[in-house]
């Protein structure tokens, strides 16, 4: 409690305006992406297409181990991610003892801003939550894949969908949607690493925290709805 307020008091108006910027920026870009989607589509949307048409498919062949490497394949994106994640979070508790050594190497850059121990091991805090948050969301993401391999292998033979004995709609719908949700789960970790980096430059100044965190928002919108694979994707 003691160390909190000391916090609250060493911290300038500056630094608190810009973290609440930062957060302000993650949390309403995750909003407006959701919104906007709904009027443009965004990446995600359109490759959740891509993936209702593959699990159509998917209902035609009699043997579906294709699919299963193709899902297996995308969980070690999240998997690896997940891994990484733990050693980056592993960094930055082992920084936290040697904060004294850091604070000096950060003092010797001519634009950083001179910032107190005590300080410096918040916004190391800072960054761990950001990280602890990314683990989270791609070990979710990692469970809800294989959920989607347990569904796919759950799905009737081939002939009974032919035979109008199973809805071959429904099955594709159920499966499309659960490797949506798994991607867009690992979307989430994904924004985490990007936010990361904003985050990063509060060691230097507060006002280079803010115009990272604008840059890394210009980034995510013009990746999610105006690249140029989203252009490929959209063609037919």
């Amino acid at each position: 409690m003691m160390a909190g307020m000391k916090i609250f008091a060493m911290l300038p108006w500056s630094d608190w305006l810009a973290l609440a910027i930062f957060f302000a920026g993650w949390v309403g870009y995750a909003w407006f992406a959701t919104a906007w989607s709904l009027r443009r589509p965004s990446l995600i949307a359109v490759i959740n297409r891509y993936r209702h048409d593959w699990m159509l498919q998917s209902t035609a062949r009699e043997v579906r181990m294709v699919d299963g490497v193709i899902t297996q394949s995308l969980s070690t994106s999240s998997s690896f991610f997940a891994s990484t994640t733990i050693l980056i979070i592993g960094g930055l508790l082992a920084l936290l003892g040697t904060t004294d050594k850091a604070v000096e190497l950060v003092r010797e850059i001519p634009f950083a801003q001179q910032t107190p121990v005590l300080v410096f091991e918040f916004k190391v805090l800072v960054l761990i939550a950001i990280f602890v948050y990314a683990f989270f969301r791609f070990s979710w993401s990692m469970r809800q894949f294989t959920f989607a391999a347990i569904v796919i292998g759950s799905m009737p033979d081939a002939r009974e969908f032919a035979a109008g004995m199973a809805d071959r709609e429904q099955f594709a719908q159920r499966a499309s949607t659960m490797l949506g949700l798994a991607a867009e789960t690992f979307n989430d970790g994904l924004r985490a690493y990007y936010f990361s980096f904003a985050a990063m430059a509060w060691f230097f100044a507060p006002i280079g925290f803010v115009l990272a965190t604008t840059l890394v928002v210009f980034i995510l919108f013009f990746r999610e709805f105006r690249s140029d694979v989203l252009d490929v994707l959209k063609i037919g």
